[in-house]
């Protein structure tokens, strides 16, 4: 067998593991007699249910689309460390390691950014958009840095080239010491956050490297705030879809 389809069989097991796929793992989103709802491949493929054990809730489609563009800017050598703002419980982070693992790679470093203690309150005095906004009620979206911590250890990938940055974004990301960016993987959910990693991270991001936005088409208040950040900045890079829910764009690339 070849490096590359070690490397491949690697990625594709990462991939499953980590969205739960590979054990059926049911949704925590519900509860169906006072029990989970069961495993939903449907749902599970493009990202619309709350895992009850997996490390992450992206889905298969946006966790594909996520090798693929860290994958393209390795191989195409796009400069730069790749970032997550937004992390539950770490698993997109842990892909991003992974890669860099299955790659060799040992100049970049996945960034992890959080709260780490779930989303903040609306403040709709600055954010109108958010003034109805209720996800910061929900203790599942708060996962504490050591729990992280432990699932990237789960896989062997906490080493040096994992940085965690707890607290607020408005707090964190403008004095983060990230030079250049080639993934900015955004995962907010609000417009606050969404706004404050566009505005604290977006000018580091590497002429062709990838902007993702994994709400974009699940909450109307981070699709505000991507087009108001893009309108106010002059950005036309095309959007693409991803599955309904995720979207992308690179930098300086149609």
């Amino acid at each position: 067998m070849t490096i590359e389809e070690l490397r491949a069989r690697y990625l594709d097991l990462m991939r499953n593991c980590l969205i739960g796929t590979i054990y059926d793992d049911p949704s925590l989103e519900f509860k169906v007699d006072g029990g989970l709802r069961p495993f939903d491949r449907v749902a599970r493929e493009i990202g619309k249910d709350w895992p009850s054990q997996a490390h992450s809730m992206i889905g298969h489609k946006r966790m594909l689309q996520l090798q693929r563009a860290a994958e393209w800017v390795i191989d195409r050598g796009v400069p730069g460390d790749f970032i997550e703002t937004g992390v539950w419980r770490g698993g997109a982070s842990i892909m991003l390691r992974a890669i860099l693992k299955a790659w060799d790679v040992t100049d970049r470093r996945v960034w992890v950014a959080d709260s780490f203690a779930g989303l903040p309150r609306p403040d709709p005095e600055r954010y109108p958009a958010d003034r109805d906004d209720i996800l910061h009620s929900y203790p599942a979206l708060a996962v504490s840095i050591e729990a992280v911590r432990a699932n990237f250890a789960r896989y062997d990938l906490l080493d040096e080239q994992v940085v965690f940055l707890k607290g607020w974004f408005r707090d964190t990301l403008p004095t983060a010491p990230i030079e250049k960016l080639a993934i900015l993987r955004l995962d907010g959910d609000l417009y606050e956050s969404t706004m404050d990693a566009l505005s604290a991270l977006y000018d580091k991001v590497s002429p062709g490297g990838f902007v993702i936005v994994d709400d974009y088409g699940a909450f109307p208040n981070c699709r505000a705030a991507v087009a108001d950040f893009r309108g106010k900045r002059g950005i036309e890079d095309r959007i693409h879809d991803i599955d309904g829910t995720g979207v992308f764009w690179q930098r300086g690339v149609d």
